[in-house]
């Protein structure tokens, strides 16, 4: 019998109050990696109306100026009017900043991690910064190995953004949120059940002040300017049967951290599989990369992708579990969710053969500490916004899939020859 089910994930603008938070906290940990790659950093953020409050710690030989990295993200966000209740050059930027603690440092502080190659004794000697659990997984729903609902959300987000800024839909406010809702049959996608987007607005559209009308002409430029272009690209499109809803609730005018407070690592669902896949429970931006929260999660994203890039599944999941201060993971698992295609003891084996999974192993395969300073003072503030996984836009080291082959000729059966 076949099996019908519906899933569904949502996704959030740039300007969502939470993921304003995790844009500045990340873009303050580029900031100080640029000067300094060993600097420690656990940059949390809260916004509100009028109000941006930088906290937690941060241990570095950087020299930034924070209030100026704020207004400028805030700005490049789109919160440039003063009437909507939160603006980059009028806003107050509160600084309350410690650095990190020693009891926390000395488990990541017994070696020179900054090398850029280390010996085996060096790894091993660099612990995990915290214990933890993260998950990574991968699917084959979509050509970057994603699953369908937290693709399309995304999609559907980044478009929103993007006629807001070209001027093409000038009357949308950096707030919003999507979510689409995906039918499966027997695990895989079949149609799209219902499209939703919330976004702010401004309180009159070419004159339009009407409620109803307001509402009627941004429900029928969102379908052309955004839904339209999303879907010209999938293979799955929506029918005559897909829900499209458009501010539920009627308008949504009052909106960004003047309508609701922001805090960094709100959004961790969002940043990653949309629900698809089990959670650890640790946000990742205003984290530097020797915390395994972060590290750790795009190491196990990156086994898994090449899993099933190798095709050795259709579907993977990798925890890994850390505790702190030592360096080999506690733990690892791979669920292949019935889809594999060779044992899963046997795929355990294959990843603890060739991928790198001690923390100063994974900054140092990765690159993680240099990349912002490579890529001219930006790297994770482009990955806070729109989900840090399958992201085709950026070339992100942990969404390569150069291991893939190895993956695949290891488990070629040799042949053996004889010789007459």
């Amino acid at each position: 019998m076949t099996r019908r089910y519906l899933f569904t994930s949502e996704s959030v603008t740039e300007g969502h109050p939470d993921k304003i938070c995790d844009q500045i906290s990340d873009t303050i940990l580029d900031a100080l990696l640029t000067q300094d790659e060993r600097s420690r950093v656990a940059a949390e953020v809260v916004v509100n109306t009028g109000l941006v409050l930088i906290t937690g710690e941060i241990t570095s030989s950087a020299q930034v100026n924070y209030v100026d990295l704020v207004r400028k993200k805030i700005a490049e966000i789109g919160y440039i009017n003063a009437n909507n209740g939160f603006c980059s050059n009028s806003c107050a930027v509160l600084v309350a900043l410690d650095e990190q603690s020693p009891d926390i440092a000395q488990g990541v502080s017994t070696a020179q991690e900054s090398r850029e190659e280390m010996s085996e004794d060096e790894l091993d000697a660099i612990g995990a910064g915290d214990q933890g659990l993260m998950f990574g997984f991968a699917c084959n729903e979509t050509p970057e190995l994603m699953p369908l609902p937290i693709s399309l959300a995304h999609r559907v987000s980044r478009r929103l953004a993007a006629v807001r800024k070209a001027g093409q839909l000038p009357y949308l406010g950096p707030d919003g949120k999507t979510q689409v809702t995906v039918a499966y049959e027997d695990g895989r996608p079949v149609g799209i059940d219902t499209i939703l987007v919330s976004t702010q607005h401004a309180p009159a559209i070419d004159g339009i002040t009407d409620e109803a009308a307001i509402q009627a002409r941004i429900k029928e430029d969102l379908w052309t300017a955004v839904v339209e272009p999303v879907f010209s690209e999938t293979e799955i499109k929506p029918d005559e049967n897909t829900r499209f809803l458009v501010n539920p609730t009627g308008k949504f005018v009052i909106g960004g951290p003047q309508g609701d407070a922001g805090l960094t690592g709100r959004k961790i669902i969002v940043d990653t599989y949309g629900g698809y896949s089990r959670h650890g429970g640790g946000a990742f931006s205003g984290k530097d990369p020797t915390k395994v929260d972060r590290s750790a999660a795009y190491a196990a994203r990156y086994v898994a992708k090449n899993i099933v890039a190798a095709g050795l599944a259709d579907k993977c999941e990798v925890q890994l579990s850390y505790a702190i201060g030592v360096a080999r993971p506690v733990s690892m698992m791979i669920e292949t969710f019935g889809t594999g295609k060779v044992d899963e003891d046997r795929l355990l084996e294959l990843v603890k053969q060739h991928f790198e999974l001690r923390p100063a192993g994974i900054l140092q395969a990765f690159n993680l500490r240099q990349l912002p300073k490579l890529r001219g003072g930006r790297f994770y503030q482009d990955v806070a916004a729109y989900g840090h996984f399958g992201r085709s836009d950026l070339e992100l080291p942990w969404e390569q899939t150069d291991k893939a082959d190895l993956l695949k000729e290891a488990l070629i059966p040799k042949l053996s020859v004889s010789v007459g």
